[in-house]
């Protein structure tokens, strides 16, 4: 692979390079390309440490001009060991922008925008895009099947060991804003998709997640588990008391236990499904609306105490886990910069 070297040098050298120049190795020749392509050169990347998380989300960054109000929305990325935002280039075929309410998941080094309604047509659409990280290049992905929809529950579940996954979708509103219940699912592979089972109930502005190898819809307080080798919907469960609704809900990778915020604190769920406080969140965040988790990290973003400008912060949850007290978790700042001081839609993680 390079001139000189044994194949494993040139592996040491290659993994070393920044992912942000990866497009620029790709081109260089066939081998590289190859090579980056393998999903054993992103395993070795993690297991020596170089692999870093990249946190990306869906921010607006302009007003539709044919239509005051509206909000054309772009993919931003932030990269936490680092502290650098900035914006993914922007997809060809959207040139209005993301749709709304579509959603975001990740698979090895793709970046897959899903669902959601067009700000040009204000129809909800099939559309299925896909970054890659590695080439730098969009493509369309295998449409949705109908009935399309927006504001639906996403989740991925992955395959370390063959770089793929498998994508869960479920509930949301269809073009007539109907709730559904109906679901399906997405071999990355394959780039094709299959329908599940219905879900026991219609479902709308609902969140997805894995645990523990199910994927759960979360909606108001209530949850439900689709077990993909039983191939069938668990019973609706109470996930947490009634009255507390799920405003921020993630996985933290690292450990598999599912997160989320509630009265100003950072809480856990441990087995039998009791709540556990790990972290007050910090004092100039008022109100958190997302959360995204990887390996021993939970980032919180919201509406901060002065202005309601968009703050973040970043918990060491690791290191919280050996305080004494909730109040002296270990939270670090994250600095904003005017221009990504907006809102959030959405937003999700990948380590390459």
């Amino acid at each position: 692979m390079i001139p000189g070297l044994t194949d494993d040098a040139a592996r040491e050298c290659l993994a070393r390079v920044p992912y942000n120049a990866f497009t620029a190795l790709f081109s260089v020749c066939k081998l590289w390309r190859q090579e980056l392509r393998d999903p054993t050169f992103h395993r070795f990347r993690k297991s020596t440490g170089i692999a870093q998380p990249v946190v990306v989300l869906v921010q607006p960054y302009a007003t539709y001009y044919t239509c005051a109000g509206l909000m054309l929305y772009r993919l931003v990325m932030f990269e936490p060991a680092t502290g650098v935002w900035s914006s993914l280039p922007p997809c060809p075929n959207l040139i209005y922008g993301l749709p709304h309410s579509c959603r975001l998941a990740t698979v090895g080094t793709k970046l897959f925008v899903v669902g959601g309604w067009k700000i040009d047509t204000c129809l909800t659409t099939d559309e299925v895009h896909v970054y890659d990280f590695v080439s730098g290049e969009w493509r369309r992905g295998s449409p949705l099947p109908s009935p399309l929809r927006s504001s639906f529950a996403c989740a991925v579940t992955h395959d370390s060991e063959k770089g793929c996954g498998t994508m869960y979708v479920a509930g949301g509103h269809d073009a007539s804003a109907n709730s559904l219940r109906s679901a399906l699912a997405y071999d990355v592979a394959g780039d094709s998709w299959k329908p599940l089972p219905d879900m026991a109930r219609k479902s709308f502005d609902c969140r997805g997640v894995i645990l523990r190898g199910k994927f759960l819809v979360l909606h108001g307080n209530l949850a439900e588990a689709f077990d993909a080798a039983a191939g069938s919907w668990g019973p609706v469960e109470e996930f947490v008391p009634l009255g507390e609704e799920l405003p921020t809900m993630c996985i933290a990778g690292w450990d598999g236990s599912i997160y989320r915020c509630a009265g100003g604190e950072v809480m856990v769920q441990l087995d039998g499904g009791v709540w556990a406080t790990v972290a007050e969140l910090p004092g100039e965040m008022r109100v958190p609306l997302h959360a995204v988790a990887w390996e021993g990290k939970l980032m919180v973003m919201g509406l901060g105490m002065r202005n309601s400008a968009f703050v973040a912060s970043i918990l060491d949850i690791k290191a919280t886990t050996t305080m004494t007290t909730p109040a002296s978790a270990s939270w670090r700042n994250v600095e904003v910069p005017p221009e990504y001081q907006w809102d959030v839609e959405v937003t999700c993680c990948l380590v390459i």
